[in-house]
């Protein structure tokens, strides 16, 4: 119908017609509710259907069944056939909370945000409970001079891994132990139980051998602290006190003294721990630790060529080993006999516990693993996730990216964990005097023997790359 009169631009519309467009919006709105309503009490009343079927089948059961004694209630439900009808429920009352949020989003009654949010919250106490992955307790045992500190970055460097380095330093340096006999038999003991503890994350255990003693559970002495990710991560990295000196900060950030509250608190929220000792020489006294139920433990024992491992020692403990360096310049004939022994003493307890644990007794199955360091040199992601296949725990590749970058490097100090290691695991070879590698295979022969290191005849065959001083191994080493 034409209006009445010309509408120039700019003039708005009568006063009725505005009320008639704002009345026509409005039983729009009217409308679309009053359908949202209609639909909802047709969802209702199929419910109310389904529920009233599954009660007339619930009173169907016997009351006999329902009052037998210790009878589970979803055990009766399943004889009587009623269990199928409470899933069916379940998935009607799915479906009914589904298309109700999808009409409600249609519709405009709920933001996107709501619906969204309390889907999930619904989701969740439908959702039966996860169950958690199995905590592992890993234990690194190794030597001095082995590479333990390069193997224990593999899992130091998985971010739900509690990684501990060498916590048993302290009970070392506080408790005196005389070497062999039953005071060696002493100091195993003590250094068992005090894994244990730290195993389940009482770390205030170590506050009784740390000097000075800590002060209200706070401690700036902690053993290398910085090679322990998991004590110089949020929240154990507290703030940084001005003037408060730590004897072992943290490498890669600026942190205050130790909380040992927060680091056993940190210890629990992990899902896996690790530890690296090389103060643990008997296999045998950590069986009470893998018969623990509450410890799945699992102990890789890593090894390394002895005549390697003394040339580092002569190196990097240059004052224990004066007496080999004397016999080595004065060309005298024969070492003081204590020395000897005491290398042969290292490679067959070495020998026996690897011995223990290649025969796989039953307190041991499945708890065992030998490595040998010069194979996690040559092929360092390959023995990695054999590792990490053993210990249970999917390998990340946060791990792998460290071990990428990391066993490439050019820089390879006494105690660095970054090097070329294909490169550098034989790089004692072009040094050592060959009258000294005679020492070592006199002394450590049969250990050598189980390892797959050979021996060498002359000096030419020690420092030939050619030559190659292993044995190949294989999967024979996983028990």
């Amino acid at each position: 119908m034409a209006l009445p009169f010309p509408m120039e631009k700019g003039l708005t519309l009568p006063q009725d017609c505005r009320h008639f467009l704002h009345s026509l919006r409005m039983r729009s709105k009217y409308a679309l509710f009053l359908a949202f309503v209609v639909v909802v009490f047709v969802f209702i009343e199929k419910e109310n259907k389904i529920i009233s079927r599954v009660s007339d089948k619930l009173k169907q059961i016997p009351q006999s069944l329902v009052d037998a004694n210790s009878t589970d209630p979803a055990l009766v439900l399943a004889e009587n056939a009623s269990l199928l009808s409470l899933r069916e429920l379940d998935s009607a009352f799915t479906q009914l909370q589904s298309r109700l949020r999808n009409l409600s989003l249609q519709l405009g009654v709920a933001p996107a945000e709501e619906a969204e949010e309390e889907t999930t919250e619904w989701e969740q106490e439908s959702r039966p409970p996860a169950e958690a992955p199995p905590r592992r307790h890993l234990l690194l045992m190794a030597t001095t001079r082995t590479g333990s500190s390069f193997v224990g970055e593999f899992f130091n460097q998985q971010g739900n891994i509690f990684y501990l380095f060498e916590p048993l330093w302290h009970i070392e340096r506080t408790v005196s132990f005389e070497q062999g006999g039953a005071n060696a038999a002493g100091s195993a003991l003590v250094y068992r139980d005090v894994l244990k503890q730290l195993f389940l994350c009482d770390l205030y255990l170590l506050e009784h051998f740390i000097i000075p003693a800590p002060e209200d559970h706070l401690t700036q002495f902690v053993f290398r602290r910085g090679s322990s990710r998991s004590l110089c991560e949020d929240p154990v990295c507290t703030p940084l006190v001005k003037k408060v000196f730590e004897k072992y900060p943290c490498k890669n950030r600026r942190c205050g003294l130790l909380n040992m509250t927060l680091a056993s608190e940190a210890c629990r929220r992990k899902e896996h721990m690790a530890i690296k000792a090389v103060r643990i020489r008997q296999l045998e006294f950590l069986q009470p630790l893998a018969e623990d139920p509450r410890l799945d433990l699992r102990v890789i024992q890593l090894v390394r060529d002895p005549r390697a491992v003394l040339a580092s020692r002569m190196v990097a403990f240059a004052d224990k080993y004066e007496t080999w360096k004397k016999w080595l310049a004065k060309g005298q004939d024969q070492l003081r006999e204590e020395e000897v022994l005491r290398l042969k003493g290292n490679c067959e307890s070495i020998r026996l516990s690897a011995e223990l644990g290649l025969r796989q007794p039953a307190w041991l199955r499945g708890r065992y693993m030998l490595v040998r360091y010069e194979d996690v040199a040559l092929r360092p992601l390959q023995k990695a996730q054999e590792m990490y296949r053993f210990a249970g725990i999917p390998l990340t590749p946060q791990v792998e990216d460290w071990i990428q970058k990391n066993t490439q490097a050019a820089h390879d100090g006494i105690y660095s964990t970054q090097k070329n290691s294909s490169e550098q695991f034989e790089k004692w070879r072009f040094s050592m005097p060959f009258k000294l590698a005679q020492v070592v295979q006199a002394a450590c022969g049969p250990a050598m023997r189980l390892f797959g290191y050979k021996p060498v005849q002359d000096a030419a065959s020690l420092s030939n790359r050619s030559v190659s001083l292993l044995e190949e191994r294989g999967t024979f080493w996983v028990t």
